[in-house]
C-alpha cells in the first residue's frame, strides 16, 4: 500500500495529526483580532482569509507570517454584512448586490469562466498583500460539492501549489463523484479529515473530540472571535465564535489536554511543501 499522508509527513501510520484553523479572517475586525490571537496566543495552527470581505485589508496589516490560507468565497450568507466580488461579475451578484446568499442560487446562476476569475483574483490580491498562502478552502464548501466547481478549486490548486481543503471520504459519498482520488491524481494534497468544533449549535467537550480523532491528519475548523458590538450585530451565531476563542486562548487547560492526548499539532506548510517537493 502507498504510504498514508501522516507517513509522508513522517510520521506514524497511527498518529492523530491536527491543523486548527480560525476561518472568517477579514469578514469583522472581532474575527481578525480573535483569528490572530487564536494563533499567536492559542493553539490554533493557522487560519483563513476571506479576501472580498470588507476587514480583509486590515487582516493583511495585522499579518506576522502565520500560516494562512485563502477561503474562496462566492457566498455573502450574513443577513446584514455584505461582500461581493473583488472582479467584474455579474453571474456572482445576487439582487442585493453581493455574492448569493445559498450555495444552490450560485450553482444556479454562476459563470464558470468568471468563477474562475473570482478565485484566481482572491488568491492573486492576498499574494499581493503579502500573504504567504498555504491552502485553499472554499467557503460553505461551495467549490467541492458541484464537480464544474470543484474543477475549477483544483485548477486554482495546481496553478499555485497549494493543499485544497476537501469534504471527507464519508461526505464524499454523499456528494457523489470521486473529488479525493480526482485530486490525488493531480498531486493536490488534503487533509485526511475535516471537522467543524460545533454541529447544530451543540459543543461536545474538547476531550471528547480528542478522543474520536481518527489517525491521520484531521483539520479542526473554528471561528473565534472577540466579543464585540459589531461582531453581536452581524453574526447570528456570535456566541459560538465567542466561545471559540475562550477554548483557544483563554482555556488555561485546553493546550494541555491537547498535548495530553498524544495528538500532535501541525499546520497547512508542512502539506504545501510536501505537495510542491511532489510528495
Amino acid at each position: 500500500m502507498p504510504p498514508t499522508l501522516a507517513e509522508r509527513l513522517g510520521h506514524g501510520v497511527d498518529d492523530h495529526l491536527l491543523i486548527v484553523t480560525c476561518g472568517d479572517l477579514g469578514t469583522s475586525h472581532a474575527s481578525n483580532l480573535g483569528g490572530y490571537a487564536a494563533v499567536r496566543e492559542g493553539w490554533a495552527t493557522g487560519a483563513s482569509l476571506v479576501v472580498p470581505a470588507p476587514w480583509a485589508r486590515d487582516a493583511a496589516s495585522r499579518y506576522r507570517g502565520e500560516d494562512l490560507g485563502v477561503e474562496l468565497t462566492l457566498n455573502s450568507e450574513w443577513e446584514i454584512l455584505r461582500w461581493g466580488p473583488t472582479t467584474r461579475a455579474p453571474s456572482l451578484l445576487d439582487g442585493d448586490g453581493g455574492f448569493p446568499r445559498t450555495v444552490q442560487e450560485l450553482w444556479d446562476n454562476a459563470d464558470i469562466d468568471e468563477v474562475r476569475r473570482e478565485g484566481r483574483t482572491q488568491i492573486e490580491r492576498a499574494i499581493l498583500w503579502g500573504f504567504d498562502v498555504s491552502h485553499l478552502s472554499s467557503r460553505l464548501d461551495a467549490l467541492p460539492r458541484r464537480p464544474e466547481f470543484f474543477d475549477v478549486a483544483l485548477e486554482l490548486a495546481v496553478e499555485f501549489g497549494l493543499p485544497l481543503r476537501l469534504p471527507d471520504a464519508e461526505e464524499e459519498r454523499a456528494i457523489g463523484f470521486p473529488l479525493r482520488r480526482l485530486a490525488v491524481e493531480e498531486g493536490v494534497l488534503s487533509p485526511d479529515h475535516v471537522l467543524t468544533l460545533t454541529t447544530g449549535g451543540l459543543r461536545p467537550p474538547l476531550d471528547t473530540v480528542l478522543r474520536n480523532l481518527s489517525p491521520g491528519v484531521t483539520e479542526l475548523c473554528v471561528s473565534p472571535a472577540s466579543d464585540t458590538p459589531e461582531l453581536r450585530a452581524a453574526a447570528p451565531d456570535w456566541k459560538l465564535r465567542v466561545e471559540d476563542l475562550q477554548l483557544l486562548v483563554d482555556d488555561p487547560n485546553a493546550r494541555a489536554r491537547v498535548a495530553a492526548s498524544g495528538v500532535i499539532l501541525v499546520d497547512y506548510r508542512a502539506l504545501r511543501e510536501l505537495q510542491r517537493a511532489g510528495g
